[in-house]
């Protein structure tokens, strides 16, 4: 016990021979550690996920808040709302674009944040091509029209302007939008519940998806076989490529993309059980109600708790678990029962 109390004294000396003299100095040199110690605990509090938030109360609370009823569309409008609000006013706001600390050391909440912005960008297209148009030549809504741009504005951008103004601008024009939903002197505003409105945008999640589930089983480098043009016997591409070519995640971007999947399916799940909502007639008459919580399932589990303080990188089958792995594998299935659902909704 008395040589680890030396030891421990001697070290306390040590240290003590590389600090200033006066206290001025010394003053400064607590300070800064004091900020860098806070800063690691407050990172570590802003680092914890969402919770995620009932969509059909999220829009009865907006359209309270707005002197509207909640009608079709409301639902669907008010998760992609917040959603966004969740990104923008989470512990710690908006850090995909920080530029000091602590929001500059996190690496996975923004990840984690860029994965439901995608999201919330796919919605949001959807929203303003087909969701609230008619047919093809409809003209398209005016508040739309300037929110779906506002929401695709830099992710990165610190000043002149923040990336957050920009957003914060986007959801001022969504709720003007959802406010004219409910609105019987704004009849120009409406909301498709059409089968094949549904099924394009789950086209563009099912393509999202797909990307995902290829990136994360990246996370294993395997030799690919390349099928770029199989299927069409006259297809062609700008440049050659190999037949086979090795794929593998650099390491430093492994828990970047686990965290992407992971903010991404957050975001879809919240948007899959209000498109459940709005699009109930569609749903039933397809009987296709079963098939869209299936969906929703699978992506409930790409959300259970990590308990490894880092995102491991096993072999398949080895030792060692591999976390990408295993959220590509709920994101393959939901990816597969979209595409089932797809066709579902395709059929007379």
């Amino acid at each position: 016990m008395n040589a680890v109390t030396e030891t421990l004294v001697q070290w306390r000396d040590d240290i003590a021979d590389y600090l200033p003299d006066n206290k001025i100095s010394k003053l400064l040199v607590t300070m800064v550690g004091l900020y860098f110690l806070a800063a690691v605990i407050l990172g570590m509090y802003w680092s914890i996920a969402p919770a995620p938030f009932d969509v059909r109360d999220r829009a009865a609370t907006y359209a309270a808040r707005e002197g509207g009823t909640v009608v079709t569309g409301s639902v669907t409008m008010g998760a992609l709302m917040g959603v966004m609000n969740t990104l923008l006013e989470k512990p710690g706001g908006y850090l995909h674009n920080d530029v000091f600390p602590p929001g500059l050391w996190l690496d996975n909440m923004p990840h984690w944040e860029y994965g439901a912005l995608i999201q919330v960008r796919d919605l949001a297209r959807a929203m303003r091509e087909v969701f609230s148009r008619s047919q093809s030549q409809s003209t398209e809504d005016p508040d739309l029209t300037i929110a779906e741009p506002r929401f695709n504005f830099n992710s990165n951008s610190w000043i002149m302007p923040a990336t957050e103004s920009e957003y914060r601008e986007g959801l001022k024009y969504s709720r003007d939008y959802f406010r004219r939903l409910s609105d019987p002197d704004a009849p120009n505003a409406q909301f498709y519940a059409r089968a094949d409105n549904l099924r394009y945008w789950l086209a563009t999640v099912d393509s999202r998806l797909g990307s995902l589930s290829q990136r994360l089983s990246a996370s294993v480098g395997k030799a690919r076989i390349n099928t770029d043009l199989a299927g069409d016997t006259v297809a062609s591409q700008s440049t050659a490529t190999p037949a086979e070519q090795e794929v593998r995640t650099p390491w430093s971007e492994i828990d970047d993309v686990f965290y992407e999947a992971r903010g991404a399916a957050w975001a879809l799940i919240h948007f899959l059980k209000a498109a459940e909502i709005d699009f109930a007639e569609v749903l039933r008459k397809k009987n296709a109600q079963v098939s869209l919580q299936q969906i929703i399932r699978e992506l409930e589990g790409t959300q259970e708790t990590v308990w490894s303080p880092i995102i491991l990188n096993g072999s398949g089958f080895g030792t060692v678990a591999n976390h990408s792995l295993v959220m590509a594998s709920y994101i393959s299935r939901a990816n597969a029962a979209i595409i089932d659902l797809r066709d579902l909704l395709s059929q007379g």
